[in-house]
């Protein structure tokens, strides 16, 4: 009843000063249900407990980040609790309350969104970042002492496995660790592919929650999946493609 107590009013208060402009963009009330739909799908089970990411990046096209200028405060602190209700019904673990981070990505149209999660701690000696709040009662948080070199949680720390996506050409093969990778035959590349016919930053692969896309950077000879030219695909688990005269295989592997 609290979640849907929360979705009515994310609702009534968002689409209510919208009106129109809503029926063609996204919703609040979907990004609410989709952020918990990532944070059911990104839990990572330990020994006693389940935990799942407490951060979570929205990315927007800009017409659609537009739509919540003057609002965009309001609506974080509604999703933010939507998640916490969530995490409690389920009673998933925490390491700090939800946080939600919005960015805008050119390469998304109209109506078009994705979301990166991770698990990450707040409130080291150091840090910016104010303490983490104390959560309300029946709230499952873990946090870490503030001494932990760390700033996020690993897979180690956890007593779990992560997923890592891998590239592999020419012998060659190099494990992804960053939301967004540059290939290019520059030495300034994430991923430095040597090349005469790859651009200098030809293409990046960024993922999105679990997901995985290849995006063209507008480079000069093209980036093609099976043959064909792409401006940004959706990579899985064994696809194939090729930049300059180089085929790139992508792969996640469990480490």
């Amino acid at each position: 009843m609290v979640l849907r107590g929360i979705e009515q009013r994310l609702e009534r208060v968002f689409e209510g000063v919208f009106g129109r402009a809503f029926r063609t963009n996204v919703q609040p009330v979907e990004l609410a249900r989709k952020l918990a739909k990532e944070m059911d799908e990104h839990r990572s089970t330990s020994v006693t407990r389940v935990y799942v990411p407490n951060e979570y990046t929205i990315y927007l096209s800009p017409g659609d980040r537009e739509q919540f200028e003057g609002y965009e405060n309001s609506l974080v602190s509604e999703l933010e609790e939507y998640l916490s209700e969530h995490a409690m019904r389920e009673n998933y673990a925490l390491l700090t309350p939800p946080r939600i981070l919005f960015e805008t990505d050119e390469d998304l149209g109209v109506g078009e969104f994705g979301i990166a999660t991770r698990m990450a701690q707040y409130g080291r000696r150091g840090d910016e970042e104010a303490p983490a709040e104390v959560p309300p009662p029946g709230a499952t948080m873990v946090y870490k002492p503030r001494t932990q070199p760390t700033e996020a949680a690993s897979a180690v720390e956890l007593g779990v496995e992560r997923e890592v996506a891998v590239l592999s050409w020419s012998g060659q093969r190099r494990v992804l660790d960053q939301q967004r990778s540059v290939l290019g035959r520059s030495r300034d590349a994430d991923v430095r592919i040597e090349d005469p016919n790859v651009s200098r930053r030809h293409a990046e692969i960024v993922q999105e929650g679990s997901t995985y896309w290849l995006v063209d950077l507008g480079s000069t000879n093209g980036t093609e999946v099976d043959g064909r030219r792409v401006q940004r695909v959706r990579l899985d688990d064994g696809s194939h493609f090729t930049i300059g005269e180089t085929t790139v295989t992508f792969s996640t592997e469990r480490e």
